[in-house]
């Protein structure tokens, strides 16, 4: 649904599968300043909305999703996954419970597929799905951080918000009269999403691709349990956490910024001239795209934008035996990466959320 917010002055629409919401309305570097500063609203309406209520709804997911739901109090924000049978993402889930019913906001498109996924696995329990999406939308009104429980809301949320971290849920009715009703200036989604690269936090279907696992791009923690039941995937979570290393990491690039172009989603990552080979097997590395594969690829570019203040940053997801002090290429693009997931991932090795450091 075409958001009301893209008749404000200076909207400039932005690419599928945002193209629904605003890129900018003009200034994106001030944009992201304002969202830093608590002083603007996000459209995130092409996000879509899924409620489930029932009695049984929380222990539930918590027999299905990745992280530990059934005993989450009312008002608490947070982050789950759905696997299949391989420890593969398959849905990320950005929920809250408001004590009668999870909220939870999903990626433009997935939808109908995951309300399908959990009719069938309701059975007896009392529970029921719904895609709200044209009731309801998602607004951004804090910058994204790197924080398992999400920034808190600056500001009250309105009447028939549901706050989910530095998220609101609302009657998409009022979308349109929400800036001036909040006092917020708007700001167009490469603000939120150059905060949320330079925050190193993943999307899915741009950080991840149809062999993710949680492991390779950070979730452990965030949105997965270490030590909660069973569940779909839980396997594959295990066994790379105790015995074994994900076959790729995530990265934080710096890009050359004398460069006019950013690397687009999915554009091939190489090692750059004079970096050491060392510790990189041969051979292709899949992308985003089935069967995409060139040699010399050794990972994809995920997300990138221009930063505020860091300038041109990126995302990419590269193999796991790639050096650390390698430069890169991303997309014919010069980068120097950061360590987001340490090479030594797994066998009980973590990621501390905030700080992005090996933790044990």
């Amino acid at each position: 649904m075409r958001s009301p917010l893209l008749d404000t002055p200076g909207a400039v629409a932005g690419q599928t599968p945002d193209d629904s919401v605003a890129a900018h309305y003009g200034d994106p570097y001030a944009e992201q300043r304002a969202l830093v500063r608590g002083e603007a609203l996000v459209d995130r309406s092409n996000r879509e909305v899924v409620r489930i209520t029932g009695a049984d709804r929380l222990s539930w997911l918590n027999s299905l999703s990745s992280q530990k739901l059934d005993a989450l109090t009312p008002g608490t924000p947070t982050q789950t996954l759905l696997l299949d049978p391989q420890g593969r993402v398959e849905h990320h889930l950005t929920l809250v419970d408001d004590g009668e019913a999870v909220w939870a906001h999903v990626e433009p498109g997935t939808a109908g597929s995951l309300v399908a996924f959990l009719d069938k696995m309701r059975f007896m329990l009392r529970v029921e799905v719904a895609d709200v999406t044209s009731a309801y939308a998602v607004v951004t009104v804090a910058a994204p951080v790197a924080s398992p429980d999400g920034p808190p809301v600056r500001l009250t949320p309105p009447d028939g918000a549901v706050a989910v971290g530095g998220d609101l849920i609302v009657p998409r009715e009022r979308l349109a009269s929400l800036p001036e009703e909040l006092g917020l200036r708007p700001a167009g989604l490469w603000a939120y999403e150059a905060l949320r690269i330079a925050a190193h936090l993943p999307r899915l279907g741009f950080e991840t691709d149809h062999k993710t696992i949680p492991h390779e791009v950070g979730w452990i923690g965030e949105a997965v349990h270490l030590s909660k039941g069973c569940y779909r995937g839980q396997e594959t979570v295990a066994r790379v956490h105790n015995l074994g290393h994900p076959p790729r990491r995530l990265v934080f690039l710096h890009l050359d910024g004398s460069v006019d172009v950013l690397p687009p989603h999915g554009a091939p990552v190489t090692l750059g001239p004079g970096s050491p080979a060392r510790a990189v097997p041969d051979g292709p590395e899949q992308g985003p795209e089935e069967g995409a594969a060139e040699p010399g690829r050794i990972g994809f570019v995920g997300s990138s934008a221009r930063h505020y203040e860091l300038g041109p940053i990126a995302l990419a997801v590269v193999k796991r035996t790639v050096p650390v002090d390698a430069g890169l290429l991303a997309g014919g693009v010069a980068a120097a990466q950061e360590v987001v997931v340490p090479p030594d991932a797994g066998r009980n090795v973590a990621i501390d959320p905030a700080l992005r450091r090996r933790v044990r």
